[in-house]
């Protein structure tokens, strides 16, 4: 898939709204499929789950637990049309390390959906006629010059991963875990995008680290950021992935979830 090249700022919002659209994929129980255009010369398609909470005629027919505190991930479920209820895992990631980002993501997922799990009766979902409960847990790190980078600890650290991506590029490896707490099933599914950069002033990054928001996500990375949209180049993949939570991968693990 090549790079979607941006001309112009105007264009470059346009884009990314776009690319938070996605293939239609398969309906949750329960759920009126709808269809919203999306935009000119794309052909992707928003999830029927996107406006399930102003067109859905009964209630969501299961629960739902994210399993972070993450306000990105949040704003992703609440865009799907999603009702949930946030748990946080409070593990330490840096004590579970993968040389493999692939590797990496998908079992601090994991460690996140065990370590809510452990906080909870897990035989109260089990009970005879019980509402199906889903578990979703994530992560995410960029990969750069094919180092893995998680969230900067220091000011210092910050700089050099924003001044690394100047004028290069960075790629996003994300994981996402749908744990079904009713049947004890659990899936997992991986998501790769790429961001390229424009030359980004050091000001700007001055401007990011002071702000402190680059010390909240991984790598640093702020796909759309008023300070950083501006010198985006291309984004190859989604900027839901980006952001931490593929919009496509969680409505095909939560559908499969409730299956039989």
């Amino acid at each position: 898939m090549p790079p979607y090249r941006i001309p112009s700022l105007l264009r470059l919002r346009f884009a990314a709204a776009a690319l938070c659209c996605q293939q239609r994929r398969p309906r949750l129980p329960g759920t009126p499929p709808t269809r919203r255009p999306c935009f000119p010369r794309l052909t992707a398609r928003k999830s029927p789950m996107a406006t399930a909470s102003s067109s859905r005629s009964s209630p969501q027919p299961f629960k739902l637990i994210l399993g972070s505190s993450s306000v990105a991930r949040k704003h992703i479920l609440e865009e799907m049309g999603l009702e949930f209820q946030v748990m946080t895992a409070d593990i330490d990631e840096k004590s579970i390390r993968r040389e493999n980002p692939d590797d990496l993501v998908m079992v601090l997922a994991e460690a996140k959906a065990d370590a809510i799990m452990s906080r909870l009766n897990i035989a109260d979902y089990q009970k005879e006629g019980s509402q199906p409960t889903l578990l979703i847990t994530s992560d995410i790190v960029v990969v750069h010059e094919g180092i893995i980078r998680e969230k900067p600890t220091t000011k210092e650290e910050a700089r050099q991963f924003l001044k690394g991506y100047s004028g290069g590029h960075v790629s996003t490896v994300g994981s996402v875990v749908v744990t079904n707490l009713t049947t004890g099933k659990r899936l997992g599914s991986l998501d790769k995008a790429e961001v390229y950069f424009h030359d980004i002033p050091d000001e700007v990054i001055e401007n990011l680290i002071d702000e402190g928001v680059v010390f909240r996500v991984a790598g640093g990375l702020l796909l759309e950021h008023p300070l950083t949209l501006p010198f985006v180049k291309a984004v190859v993949g989604s900027s839901d992935s980006v952001m931490g939570l593929s919009k496509e991968i969680a409505n095909k693990l939560i559908h499969d979830a409730l299956s039989a």
